[in-house]
Parts: structure tokens; sequence; C-alpha cells
């Protein structure tokens, strides 16, 4: 009789400890999920600083970070460490597209007539993909630059 006793309550324990191992989980998984997005969304306010501080010359120029659309750069990049040190990566696709009422030199279709001040605006736009458990995520930030 004490054996089965016995034997009854390792199951009842087991079960318990089981149960119990599924909730801490349950706990954990999505703070991660939360802490990854964290990390891409601190990366992407990087690229929206940087996207405001380059120089003008720089953003239009032929070695842009930003080229002109139709043309995009990519970059492999390493957005953090979890706290296990295991890098979150990502890829960085940067483009630039010209304004409309942007003179014809400057990627437009503008005149004096629409653009009388010569106003030269940009649209600047990096995109980040990353994977997270095998499922993938988009995210962007759009600065407008003009001068």
């Amino acid at each position: 009789m004490a054996l089965v006793d016995a034997t009854l309550a390792i199951t009842v324990l087991g079960m318990l400890g089981l149960i119990l191992l599924k909730l801490s989980l349950n706990v954990l998984i999505p703070r991660q999920w939360t802490m990854q997005q964290t990390l891409s969304d601190a990366y992407l306010t990087y690229e929206k600083a940087y996207a405001q501080r380059v120089p003008f010359e720089t953003l239009t120029g032929v070695s842009s970070p930003w080229p002109a659309q139709p043309q995009y750069s990519t970059t492999s990049i390493e957005i953090g460490r979890t706290p296990g040190g295991t890098p979150v990566t990502g890829t960085v696709y940067r483009t630039r597209s010209a304004d409309g009422s942007n003179y014809p030199i400057d990627g437009g279709t503008g005149t004096t007539t629409n653009n009388p001040a010569a106003m030269k605006i940009w649209k600047v736009q990096s995109v980040l993909t990353y994977n997270i458990g095998g499922n993938t995520y988009v995210k962007s930030r759009t600065v407008v630059r003009a001068q």
C-alpha cells in the first residue's frame, strides 16, 4: 500500500512540475519577443537619426547611403544581443525618392511655377527585416529632408 501511495505522490508531483514549467515558458516567450521588438525599434531610431543628420550633399551624392530609387543598398547588421548573448541579426534596405516638385535635375518634374524657391525634397527610407522564431518581420522608418 505504501508503494502505491508513493508512486501516486510522485506522479502528481511530476504532473504539477510539468504544468509549472509550461506556465513559466508562457511567461518568458512573450518577454523575449518584446525584447527583440525593442532591439529592432532601437536600431530604427538610429537609422532615423542618421538620415536626419547626414549632410545633404552626402545624402544626394553618388556614394549616398540611400541611393535614388529604383536602386537601393543592402546591409546585413547585428541589431543587438539577447541576455544570453545570442545575436539578433537583420538586413537593412535603404533608398531615397525625389519629390515630384523637385526640378528635373533633382529627380522631379517641377518648374519655376510650382517650385519657385527651387526646394529640393527627398524622402529617405530605411527598411529593416529580421527573423524571430521562423517568422520574418519588416519595419521601416521614413524621413523627409528638404533644402
